[in-house]
């Protein structure tokens, strides 16, 4: 997990992935009264790659849209792991996953919830060959 981010980007945060609107973002004890679990128990999903979580202004933290009805979204582990087998790191996949797409409506993030996740777990797949 990434533990900082460059002190000229965390500054400014427009040009770090993830949401722009600090809203968007959880930092680890909301996720857990937002799961219904310990907040050990994120620790746990953070490094069990069930979750991602970066440092923003010096507090580890979580995209808010990943976390959903009280649920982590379905593909996201899985999509996780698909990342990190093809040697991304957190801050890597977490702007693989917030990154336009063209191909599809907005980004791989937002397809995670829709109906396209299948075909983001495959491009996801894809990028360790």
């Amino acid at each position: 997990m990434t533990d900082s981010v460059p002190a000229d980007a965390a500054a400014t945060g427009a040009d770090l992935p993830g949401p722009t609107d600090p809203a968007g973002w959880l930092p680890l004890p909301d996720v857990a009264e937002r799961l219904d679990v310990s907040i050990s128990k994120v620790h746990q999903m953070i490094r069990d790659r069930e979750l991602i979580a970066v440092r923003r202004d010096g507090v580890r933290r979580v995209p808010a849209d990943l976390v959903a009805n009280r649920t982590v979204l379905k593909h996201l582990p899985g999509v996780l792991n698909l990342l990190a087998d093809a040697g991304y790191d957190d801050e890597a996949a977490l702007r693989w996953l917030y990154e336009e797409d063209p191909s599809l409506p907005g980004t791989p993030a937002a397809a995670l919830a829709g109906d396209q996740a299948r075909e983001i777990k495959r491009r996801a797949q894809a990028l360790g060959f």
